[in-house]
C-alpha cells in the first residue's frame, strides 16, 4: 500500500469537506524503524520507514471519525456519532490507495452524510 498516495487522496479532499463544515486534521505519520514508544508525525520528512498514516475528522455536534491504514492493507476506523454512540466500522483487506479511497469515502458518507464534492449544496449540517 503506498501511503503517499492515500496521504495525497486525504488532501485532495479536504477543501470540499471543510466546505461541508468537517473539521480535518493533518495526516499523522508513524515510522516503523523509529525507537519505541513510536511518535506520531504531521511532517513526512521525518519519517524515513511509514508502517501507518492516521486521518481524523470532525463535524458538528460531537460526530468524529478517526482512520489509521496500515501499509499491509488494513486499517482500524472508529467513529463516534454522540458521547454515547462511539463504533467500530469493519474494514476490509485492502490492496490499493484507490480502493482505500471508495472506502474512505463511504465512511465520510456513513458518519456525516457526505459523500462529495457534489453532496455539498445537500449538506446543509455535516454533523447529522
Amino acid at each position: 500500500m503506498d501511503l503517499d498516495e492515500v496521504a495525497a487522496a486525504v488532501v485532495a479532499r479536504r477543501p470540499a469537506w471543510q466546505q461541508a463544515g468537517l473539521a480535518v486534521e493533518p495526516v499523522t505519520w508513524r515510522d516503523a524503524s523509529a525507537p519505541w514508544p513510536q511518535r506520531l508525525e504531521t511532517d513526512r520528512s521525518k519519517v524515513t520507514d511509514p508502517d501507518s498514516v492516521g486521518i481524523h475528522l470532525r463535524g458538528a455536534p460531537e460526530t468524529e471519525l478517526h482512520i489509521v491504514l496500515y501499509r499491509g492493507g488494513w486499517a482500524d476506523v472508529d467513529h463516534l456519532v454522540s458521547l454515547d454512540d462511539p463504533g467500530v466500522i469493519p474494514a476490509p483487506a485492502m490492496g490499493s490507495a484507490e480502493a482505500f479511497e471508495t472506502l474512505l469515502d463511504n465512511w465520510v458518507a456513513r458518519v456525516f452524510g457526505f459523500r462529495g464534492p457534489a453532496d455539498q449544496d445537500e449538506v446543509p449540517d455535516a454533523g447529522q
